[in-house]
């Protein structure tokens, strides 16, 4: 992960100071609006400084976006891309990942599988940097009958879905990855899914954000370079009375950083932030996982190969779901277990879950290196379906609860984020969806309405 501090003389300067980084101060810009397609609709006010709390993926990316539309733009986060993002695998999988009972998701997903091409197209545009996006197919694969079936049936289910999923033979299976084991019951082809890299298009998008210009929506003027704060948000600072609206926020470190705009990207901390308004419940619950890194030695490859497997595989193994990715690099990633128990650390029985499930499709995994084991937390809210909108304070939206599908989401979660803020729409995308997208996450959907109550103060020198 590149560090978000790192400049050249044509970028913002940074000195340091306690916990934080500070910058500039944001620019005075003047925004023109741009007109929308046929349709689409803005907000009254074009915000011209925006902080973005939280820098994983989500946050990076919004910041990213905003900046496309003209925002100055202000990223806090103590570690960026260090929490969900270090670990995540990266599987852009709107088809292998879908499970029953997540119907209203699907649609999410697919259009931001859609969107992703054009979203790594503008990163790499901005820097030259890889990202890690690959178009290699999926292969999921059973180890038995029982698992066999149960593979089969999600399969009809997916294509009762509208989904483009394909059974293949064991043989047909393995002429395409040669490294499967021998004697598995049952595999399904997914043409249309892929993956990206997290860490490498996290530092890409970081050294977005430092970039001297991009190229903005519409022409608006470029804010220039976001500033960074490796601090905390400690609470938002937020108007009192009638109208409420979000004027900046207050950190761990003691300052205080004003704002037309707040987006709270923090993921599982998102609930914890002081000054959220009272009618905003965001269930957030941990979901760890363990991940294992491995890099496999030239000598587990047969004569003129260059990676064991070429394709993502995932698969059932009694019952227990694991996945294999391939990265250019010549490792692989391994994951799927999944426990709410609220242990931070990684577990011996997940380890050995991990590799003894992959090596029964994956024999070869047996001689790789194991380079890295990590858990860490994805943010699950009681339907599964992010909080992704508006709040009932003006200039707070929040974009969380992304659970398993945070780097999937990433291109429409960030999109939609940054046109809600800036009134500004992508002319290139499809927003006709987004309505009913927007309506499917609201932020305050699992929330008790409390009237006549104040919100949870914490306005340390607060403006009000």
């Amino acid at each position: 992960m590149a560090d978000p501090r790192s400049t050249t003389g044509a970028r913002t300067r940074h000195t340091h100071h306690r916990s934080g980084l500070r910058g500039r101060e944001p620019p005075t810009v003047h925004l023109m609006r741009v007109m929308p397609p046929e349709g689409g609709k803005m907000s009254e006010n074009v915000p011209e400084h925006v902080v973005v709390a939280g820098a994983g993926l989500i946050g990076l990316a919004t910041a990213v976006e905003l900046r496309r539309r003209g925002a100055a733009v202000t990223v806090v986060d103590p570690r960026p891309a260090w929490g969900a993002t270090r670990a995540a695998a990266g599987m852009l999988a709107p088809v292998a990942e879908t499970q029953y009972g997540q119907e209203p998701l699907y649609p999410l997903m697919r259009a931001s599988a859609a969107e992703y091409p054009a979203f790594v197209q503008r990163v790499t545009a901005i820097t030259g940097l890889p990202t890690g996006y690959r178009t290699e197919e999926t292969l999921v694969v059973a180890s038995d009958a029982a698992d066999a079936r149960s593979l089969s049936d999600l399969a009809s289910h997916q294509i009762a879905s509208g989904m483009d999923v394909q059974e293949i033979s064991v043989r047909e299976a393995r002429s395409l990855e040669p490294a499967l084991a021998p004697r598995l019951a049952g595999a399904v082809r997914i043409v249309s899914d892929r993956q990206v890299d997290p860490r490498l298009l996290a530092s890409a998008m970081v050294e977005a954000l430092n970039a001297p210009a991009v190229e903005t929506l519409g022409g608006v003027p470029d804010a220039g370079p976001a500033r960074w704060f490796t601090s905390r948000v400690d609470s938002l600072l937020i108007t009192r009375g009638g109208h409420r609206q979000v004027t900046g926020v207050h950190l761990d470190s003691g300052e205080q950083l004003p704002a037309d705009a707040v987006v709270v990207a923090t993921g599982l901390t998102a609930n914890t932030m002081g000054g959220l308004p009272r009618d905003l419940e965001l269930r957030l619950r941990p979901v760890f996982g363990d991940v294992l890194r491995l890099r496999v030695p030239d000598s587990v490859l047969a004569p003129g190969e260059k990676h064991l497997v070429t394709r993502t595989v995932r698969a059932q193994v009694l019952g227990r779901p694991v996945y294999v990715v391939p990265r250019e690099d010549q490792t692989l990633v391994l994951g799927a277990t999944s426990r709410e128990d609220g242990r931070e650390s990684v577990l011996a029985g997940g380890v050995h879950q991990l590799l003894r499930d992959a090596r029964a499709v994956l024999p070869a995994i047996d001689d790789c290196d194991v380079l890295e084991m990590m858990a860490r937390a994805r943010p699950g809210t009681p339907d599964d379906l992010p909080y992704l909108g508006r709040t009932s304070v003006a200039g707070l939206v929040v974009s969380t609860g992304h659970f398993r599908h945070g780097i999937l989401l990433t291109p429409v979660a960030s999109r939609l984020v940054a046109e809600l803020v800036t009134g500004i729409l992508d002319p290139q995308q499809d927003h006709a969806l987004d309505g009913e997208f927007l309506v499917s996450t609201a932020p305050a959907r699992h929330s008790r309405a409390e009237t006549g109550t104040p919100d949870r103060d914490h306005f340390p020198g607060g403006l009000a």
